[in-house]
């Protein structure tokens, strides 16, 4: 079982669906989501380097968790619909409470936003999102699965796509996220095949 939950896993006042601020000193952001459990080798070998991991909900347990600290990073993670005591070992019960509804960050140039998205319906989830977040540089989510880098507009829409082996549609993925005051840039990451 892990340790006590760390500063990014405390309870938020007003339960799971308020906000948790931070503010981030990091340049370098991996943006991951839905592992439902597990997660891809690959991807935990992509984050090391960064300073901070985002995981946008429906984790599955704390060992998803424990392989992203294990990259060195600082790890942030917001509940998903699936993120329930059904679906999480007895065990890991306290972890899964202190999850967030949402996260805003506070990084070098801008607000980033991380909701799970299951709240948002597909066909005008992103018009919703640069709706309620308009004030964000960017906003985060997952539950779709489907990795996606909306940067038509303001705020930006980032889906990493799936991060471990349920519903990957073409391979588990990320988001690579540099940041600074002059500028933020974000790169897909997708590992096809098997390792």
């Amino acid at each position: 079982m892990a340790a006590a939950t760390p500063r990014a896993f405390e309870r938020p006042r007003g339960g799971v669906n308020a906000a948790v601020e931070h503010a981030l000193h990091a340049r370098r952001v991996a943006l991951v989501a839905d592992t439902h459990g597990y997660l891809d080798p690959r991807v935990a070998d992509a984050v090391a380097g960064c300073e901070v991991v985002l995981h946008a909900g429906d984790v599955g347990g704390t060992q998803v968790l424990d392989d992203l600290k294990a990259t060195g990073a600082r790890v942030m993670a917001i509940r998903g619909n699936n993120d329930v005591e059904a679906k999480w070992p007895a065990s890991e019960g306290g972890v899964l409470q202190a999850l967030p509804g949402r996260l805003e960050l506070q990084l070098a140039g801008g607000t980033l936003v991380v909701v799970h998205g299951d709240r948002y319906r597909a066909k005008a989830r992103h018009a919703r999102l640069r709706r309620d977040f308009a004030r964000a540089r960017a906003v985060l989510y997952g539950h779709s699965h489907r990795l996606c880098c909306d940067t038509a507009a303001q705020p930006w829409i980032l889906n990493p796509g799936a991060a471990g082996r349920v519903r990957t549609y073409g391979g588990p993925s990320l988001l690579l996220l540099t940041v600074d005051r002059a500028g933020w840039q974000v790169r897909p990451v997708r590992f096809t095949g098997k390792r």
